[in-house]
């Protein structure tokens, strides 16, 4: 079985088209596992619903200490991309043995529809969760980044490598 913790980030962000402004409703996820016609075994938590910005110690440490406690080998936490390699760089320093930990994201809500990256990002999630050895990643652009060596490029929207 996949574990999948649900964090908040651009993934499960709505738009209101009277203010203009991002918000959270409710996940995505389920309804794009359905949509992606997924037969894999998955349990889905919502841990929190909060932009990476604003993420604190304390909801890096609730993510730990589900993380450490989860009874499956394979976990995927959607996050928040502007933070996502800080919390990854917490759960290293956890050293939770034995699990793959997959952190994943979005650069456009998936309700903006067929530009969201979200749905691709979800799906490299899943199958880089399943073949990864035990440690943790970031997983976005359709490639997978060891914790320590990744880095958002905040011009291109991208995810690369530090060290190539």
């Amino acid at each position: 079985m996949i574990q999948v913790y649900i964090t908040g980030g651009t993934f499960d962000k709505e738009y209101n088209f009277i203010t203009g402004e991002l918000f959270f409703k409710d996940t995505h996820l389920k309804e794009m596992f359905q949509r992606g016609r997924c037969t894999l075994d998955i349990d889905v938590k919502t841990l929190m619903m909060v932009d990476s910005l604003e993420m604190t110690d304390e909801d890096r440490d609730i993510i730990v200490h589900n993380c450490r406690k989860c009874p499956n080998n394979s976990i995927i936490i959607t996050h928040g991309t502007d933070r996502i390699v800080k919390t990854a760089e917490v759960l290293a320093a956890a050293k939770i043995p034995e699990k793959t930990i997959v952190l994943t994201g979005a650069m456009i809500p998936y309700a903006f529809g067929t530009s969201s990256d979200g749905f691709f990002n979800l799906g490299s999630a899943l199958a880089f969760s399943q073949t990864l050895s035990s440690g943790v990643y970031v997983v976005m652009n359709g490639r997978y980044f060891d914790w320590n060596n990744v880095v958002k490029n905040r011009q291109t929207g991208n995810f690369e490598a530090i060290n190539s």
